[in-house]
């Protein structure tokens, strides 16, 4: 059996920790994830040159998290919030890859900051730090280890997302200071913490195209591994 090729970009820091040379990483529950669904993952490098390259030899892109953020200049916002992050190389290479994907129709999993990245990508808006804008939020960057749950997510019926998990509400962890706001033009928002915040997106014309907030790679439910299964299953796996 072929296993369908999953192209995950790298995160990249510029020196210090590992190297005081620039180098990529990615936690390997990323790619552990992958292989136990049927996945071949290739890490991706951020080349933006090499884009069609990458994108003829994939089946399936996953956008994973990073300690950074979209710019907000991207989703039309005049200011920038002072904890925003930035990695514009990053960011760039992440948005002409899934923008590349998109176009052919290709299944698309985006993950915490990969969620809210595709949600800029398909015409939405953010928000740029949780606390200043919601009402009594939940504790959206969780105080407990990210094995563990933070939070129940309820999932909008007749979604994909309902489709994939079988559930109504499930448990999920949290680690983010962000989240979509408005979401673009036949976008469907499949579901939500209880402080109303944004937890999962997607585009129900496309062949699979999921973002979901939280990290389904520590497999905190049953949900997150049929999550990853489901992915793999419209990449072409058996």
């Amino acid at each position: 059996m072929k296993r369908p090729v999953i192209g995950i970009p790298l995160d990249s820091e510029e020196g210090g920790g590992y190297s005081k040379f620039p180098w990529y990483a990615l936690r390997k529950n990323y790619i552990e994830s992958v292989v136990a669904a049927g996945g071949l993952p290739v890490l991706l490098p951020h080349h933006p040159e090499l884009i069609d390259d990458y994108v003829a030899g994939l089946d399936g892109l996953l956008v994973p998290g990073g300690a950074f953020d979209v710019d907000p200049a991207l989703f039309g916002a005049s200011s920038r919030h002072e904890t925003v992050v930035l990695k514009e190389g990053r960011t760039a290479f992440e948005i002409g890859i899934t923008r590349r994907m998109l176009q052919l129709d290709r299944p698309v999993l985006g993950i915490c900051g990969g969620q809210q990245l595709l949600n800029v990508i398909l015409g939405g808006t953010l928000i740029q730090h949780i606390p200043d804008e919601i009402s009594q939020p939940l504790a959206h960057e969780q105080p407990n280890p990210r094995t563990e749950p933070g939070h129940m997510v309820e999932v909008l019926a007749d979604s994909l997302l309902h489709r994939i998990t079988g559930e109504d509400s499930f448990p999920v962890n949290s680690a983010h200071h962000q989240a979509a706001a408005a979401v673009g033009p036949g976008v469907l928002v499949s579901a939500r913490a209880p402080d109303g915040v944004i937890e999962a997106i997607e585009q129900p014309d496309a062949a699979f195209c999921l973002g979901v907030q939280w990290h389904p790679e520590y497999h905190i439910s049953a949900a997150d591994t049929k999550i990853f299964d489901a992915f793999l299953q419209a990449c072409g796996a058996k």
